[in-house]
C-alpha cells in the first residue's frame, strides 16, 4: 500500500472513531439525565423508543462541534507519540471535556457557563466514555501507518 493510501485510510479511521465517541458521550449523557430525572422502567423503554432515538445523534453533532479543537490535539498527540493504551485516552478524553468546560466560562456568557458540580462531572465522565470508545474504534491502532512496509532483512554490517 503507498505512503499516501495509508494516510488516507487512517484519517478516514480517525474520522470514524471521532463520530462513535461522539456518539457514545451523548448516549452516556443522555442515560445518566434518565437516570436523574427519576424515570421508572416502564418509562425508560417509553423513552428508548422515541425521544433517545432523536436526541442521542442530535446532542452528538453539539459534541462534536465544541470538542473538535481539544480532541484534534489530542489525537495528533496520539499520533506523533504512538500512544496505544486505553488509559492514555480516557485521561484524554476527561482533559478535552475539561477544555470545553473551560472555554464555557470564558465565554462571558452567564447563559453558556457550566457550574453544577453534578453537570461537570458527568460532562468529564462523558469524556472519559468517548476517550475509551476512541481507543476502541481508532487508538489502538495510533501510529499504525508509520511502520515501514519493508524492513531491513539482516541486521546490517558486524563491523568486522
Amino acid at each position: 500500500m503507498s505512503r499516501f493510501a495509508a494516510y488516507f485510510v487512517r484519517c478516514l479511521v480517525i474520522l470514524f472513531g471521532y463520530a462513535i465517541a461522539a456518539l457514545a458521550a451523548s448516549a452516556f449523557i443522555n442515560v445518566l439525565f434518565l437516570g436523574s430525572a427519576g424515570f421508572t422502567a416502564e418509562e425508560t423503554r417509553l423513552m428508548a423508543n422515541g425521544p433517545l432515538v432523536v436526541t442521542i445523534p442530535l446532542l452528538s453533532l453539539f459534541i462534536g462541534y465544541f470538542a473538535f479543537a481539544p480532541s484534534a490535539l489530542l489525537i495528533l498527540l496520539s499520533e506523533v507519540l504512538a500512544r496505544r493504551d486505553w488509559l492514555f485516552y480516557a485521561l484524554g478524553g476527561g482533559v478535552v471535556a475539561a477544555a470545553i468546560i473551560g472555554f464555557s466560562r470564558q465565554s462571558g456568557d452567564p447563559d453558556f457557563m457550566i457550574t453544577g458540580t453534578r453537570v461537570i462531572l458527568a460532562l468529564i465522565g462523558a469524556g472519559m466514555v468517548g476517550g475509551i470508545v476512541y481507543w476502541f474504534c481508532a487508538g489502538r491502532w495510533a501510529a499504525s501507518w508509520w511502520r515501514d512496509d519493508n524492513p531491513p532483512t539482516s541486521p546490517g554490517p558486524s563491523g568486522s
